[in-house]
């Protein structure tokens, strides 16, 4: 080698200059510079960013879609002849215009596909339901749908680029005529950047451009295609900071220990919503024997649980503790002039609707030059050929001379015509062939003319009422492709599930009173209670002092423990009963008290904080119970009464900081209960909110009354069944609900139904049984039965129209006291009549009750014919008590 090294005792020179230059100037540079790492970094990952998010990850403002989405549909129009194409003809076809590989054209194309709009598809494309992939793409097929092909594509209003490789033209957006963003919803992870727009309703996006058009109001919310409920109360319009709850649909059996989920959340599969369940089994959460997932088309998944287990809770617990309910957060960003934007779903369907109109426009002003250009043509050739100009041409030896002879002879004739003739215009004037010359007919040449005419007319008054046109081309859209595309997610208001109320107690609480140790891992130690591992716990001590704290293997809270129990956050009815004496003063004070809120972990106290202060007396009453107490003083001189009573219902109830009343200034020697005390709090008010139909103690909705001890709700459904509950409000009550209200004792209830199979009508008169929360039928299981209507008076009478062979018949007026006596619910009751029904209708009571109910005076009528054709499932049957309208 010529180059010398330096050997140890020499200096070495790290310098390179970049250059070449200086001591190693020979370094061959092959016409390379050397850059700074961090300039490369700056620049180049800026372009990298900006590239994702342009050309892969969010969708464009206009027609709503991605470039491999937009790829895909380009290619399979340019293929479209009407028949199926393999996937994998399509995927190399698309590769044409994409140059990021099959995998992601593929996924692109099966999830367009699953989406059930622009693509009609044929094969086994997956299940989004069970998350079932799709076949490979060589057994798989498909083709552009109707709709698609209506709505999104016009090569006439379409503006086009050079693709990647400059070797075809593409689509810079396709000229979609629709709101198609909103519709299929779309999700991208960018660099820096993300784009999460929630699908929306087919006909309700139409209507609300409709309404927009119309210079209306419109409000739009997302609708799933896995169905299930939607808390929509902080959607946001779409914006980043928004978000909406999703639960699945739950229903109990009639076993009331089987759970059905029909529909399930957004974005969640049936395997992953099983998966969270059998999760929260086996941590305890829930109790569950068994899940069975019967999904194919539609969702089945059967929750059998273990016995004496409240299905109600157990509802809750899921919504609380599996992907039964899911919140997801929308963030609607879109490409707009090459640039990120964040648009809320409001201002993207008015930004769609007006480039409808402006496509639709240009549309008709294309339509508009070439029918006005076709009524030039139509109406030289005629003037062409009926005046014989052809023959002038005869003597021409040149085709400029040619060209000139023509237009002289046109010049009689261009008043006529709308616009000059062009030197175009003669030339295909001579392009006309001698056979078309000979054939031609006037009449029909001036029919063409016509209808030319008629339809330049009709375009311009299109253009001159261009928003009317627009609202008749989405009306038509929707009369065309709206059926069978109804919403599917229910709107609905959640309640918020307090986790710690409806998780199951899958811990043992254990305590050592006197060191102060408690926890679920002192197995050897006193048992307290069953517990769950998100439950706190309150404990009180000897001293009087007590602290809230999180369930624990075992902890130390202070010794000589004299209560322990799971605390419940703003539980005011559990009321503690306390008597203590106070080290500085010496006397016995009483006081009750509740902790409905508290600091966790932090040390409060019962008595005023003063040293040697002792808790005497102690209770923890669930439902605030006062006893009798029965105090012993110490002897001492000059006390002439060492033992007297004191009741605490006397006593009133007040915060927990409060010191108390004077019981006693002497000294106690003991107190002992006499007598245990019942309540002294009132009943629980309890409302029935209809938005949620949940019970709550808040004020919410219709107020129910007031409850207490072993009080019952009783409940009616539209389909004919009938129950009773208690009033916890962990209740779950069916969507058909028509009456809800406290039992009383001895009130009757009356319900005229039709019973299919024999096909008669039947009255019936029952109270309010005990049916353990289960429902029970009142009609007959036929297809066709079903209840007409209902009365909450003592004393209903129901007028009898009759109809058919009968009409002339007079009206029958039954009095249902006389005229059936009081049965059990389960009873089919009393035929009503033999002959044809047309009506029946409920009139005035006998007399009024003592407490009459609020009845409507309109109740529903039911036709006879519509009865025996299997009735109408949207008929109303009418409410008694609470208007669930």
């Amino acid at each position: 080698m010529d180059e010398d090294f330096p050997t140890g005792g020499e200096e070495q020179n790290t310098d390179i200059p970049s250059n070449g230059e200086g001591k190693h100037s020979d370094i061959p540079t092959d016409g390379l510079a050397a850059t700074k790492l961090t300039g490369m970094y700056e620049e180049w990952f800026l372009d990298y960013a900006s590239y994702v998010i342009l050309e892969r990850a969010v969708p464009h403002l206009y027609d709503g879609l991605k470039p491999v989405q937009r790829r895909i549909l380009h290619s399979m129009r340019r293929m479209e002849d009407g028949r199926y194409n393999k996937v994998a003809n399509i995927i190399g076809n698309t590769m044409q215009f994409h140059p990021h590989g099959d995998a992601s054209i593929g996924d692109a194309l099966v999830q367009l596909g699953q989406k059930d709009l622009l693509i009609d598809t044929q094969g086994n494309w997956g299940n989004i339901l069970t998350g079932d992939r799709s076949a490979a793409p060589r057994y798989i097929e498909a083709r552009l749908s109707k709709f698609a092909l209506d709505v999104v594509f016009n090569p006439k209003t379409t503006e086009w680029k050079p693709s990647y490789d400059g070797r075809n033209d593409e689509p810079i957006t396709l000229p979609v005529k629709f709101p198609l963003l909103l519709m299929q919803g779309v999700e991208g992870i960018a660099v820096g950047l993300a784009s999460k727009i929630l699908p929306h309703n087919f006909n309700e996006l139409i209507d609300a451009s409709i309404d927009y058009l119309k210079g209306k109001e419109f409000t739009l919310y997302p609708d799933f295609p896995t169905g299930g409920l939607i808390d929509v109360s902080k959607y946001n319009n779409g914006l980043r900071g928004g978000n909406v709850r999703v639960r699945a649909r739950i229903t109990k059996e009639d076993d009331n220990r089987t759970l059905r989920i029909t529909e399930i959340p957004f974005g969640r599969t049936t395997e992953a919503v099983i998966d969270t369940i059998l999760k929260a089994n086996e941590k305890g959460k829930i109790k569950v024997k068994k899940i069975d997932d019967n999904t194919a088309e539609n969702v089945e998944i059967l929750v059998h649980l273990m016995a004496n287990t409240s299905p109600d809770k157990t509802i809750d617990a899921l919504f609380a503790f599996t992907d039964c309910e899911v919140s997801i957060s929308p963030n609607s960003t879109v490409i707009d002039n090459d640039r990120p934007r964040f648009v809320g779903v409001e201002e993207l369907l008015k930004t769609s609707t007006d480039r409808s109109l402006e496509l639709l426009k240009l549309e008709l002003q294309i339509k508009l030059n070439e029918l006005s250009e076709a009524w030039h043509m139509s109406s030289l050739e005629k003037i062409f050929i009926e005046n014989r100009l052809y023959l002038l041409i005869e003597d021409c030896e040149t085709w400029e001379a040619i060209i000139q002879t023509i237009d002289k002879g046109l010049d009689p004739f261009k008043k006529l015509l709308k616009r000059e003739v062009t030197e175009e215009d003669i030339t295909k004037l001579t392009e006309i062939k001698i056979k078309r010359i000979s054939k031609f007919d006037s009449f029909k040449a001036d029919e063409q003319i016509k209808s030319l005419e008629d339809q330049i007319a009709e375009t311009k008054g299109h253009l001159a009422n261009i928003v009317n046109y627009t609202i008749d081309f989405y009306t038509e859209i929707k009369k065309k492709y709206g059926k069978g595309r109804e919403r599917k997610t229910e709107i609905r208001g959640f309640d918020n599930i307090d986790a710690a109320k409806v998780v199951v107690a899958n811990e043992k609480l254990y305590a050592n009173f006197a060191e102060g140790f408690v926890g679920t891992g002192l197995k050897k130690e006193e048992y307290v209670c069953d517990c769950s591992d998100i439950d706190d716990v309150i404990v009180f001590l000897r001293d009087g002092k007590y602290m809230v704290s999180k369930v624990s293997s075992k902890a130390f809270f202070g010794k000589d423990i004299i209560h322990v129990a799971v605390w419940k956050k703003n539980d005011k009815r559990t009321i503690y009963n306390a008597v203590y004496r106070d080290g500085k003063s010496g006397r016995t004070m009483i006081k009750r008290f509740a902790v409905s809120s508290i600091t966790r972990d932090r040390e409060y106290d019962v008595t005023k904080g003063a040293p040697h202060s002792r808790i005497l007396y102690f209770t923890a009453n669930p439902n605030g119970e006062a006893e009798t107490l029965k105090v012993y003083l110490k002897p001492k001189p000059r006390i002439k009464k060492l033992i007297f009573e004191t009741d605490f219902s006397e006593i009133a109830i007040k915060g927990r900081q409060s010191m108390g009343n004077i019981l006693t200034k002497h000294d106690v020697h003991k107190i002992v209960m006499k007598e245990k005390g019942t309540s002294t709090l009132g009943g629980r008010k309890i409302w029935f909110d209809k938005s949620i139909h949940r019970l709550n103690t808040d004020g919410n909705g219709d107020y129910i009354g007031e409850f207490k001890g072993e009080d019952k709700i009783v409940v009616l459904y539209k389909s004919g069944s009938f129950g009773t509950t208690g009033y916890d409000l962990t209740n779950h009550y069916d969507e058909d609900l028509v009456l809800i209200e406290k039992v009383v004792p001895g009130k009757v209830y009356t319900v005229v139904h039709y019973d299919g199979e024999n096909k008669y009508y039947y009255l019936k008169r029952f109270e309010a049984e005990d049916t353990a929360g289960k429902a029970i039928p009142l009609i007959s299981e036929h297809k066709n039965s079903k209840m007409v209507t209902f009365s909450t008076y003592q004393y209903p009478q129901f007028n009898i129209t009759f109809g058919g062979k009968h009409e002339n018949r007079v009206d029958e007026l039954i009095d249902a006291e006389q005229f059936i006596a009081v049965k059990g619910a389960k009873a089919r009751g009393k035929r009503l009549t033999t002959f044809e029904v047309k009506k029946i209708k409920e009139t005035d009571p006998v007399r009024p009750d003592d407490e009459p109910a609020n009845v409507s005076d309109d109740l529903e009528v039911i036709e006879n014919g519509d009865i025996e054709n299997g009735g109408d499932d949207n008929d109303d049957v009418q409410q008694m008590s609470i208007n669930m309208e």
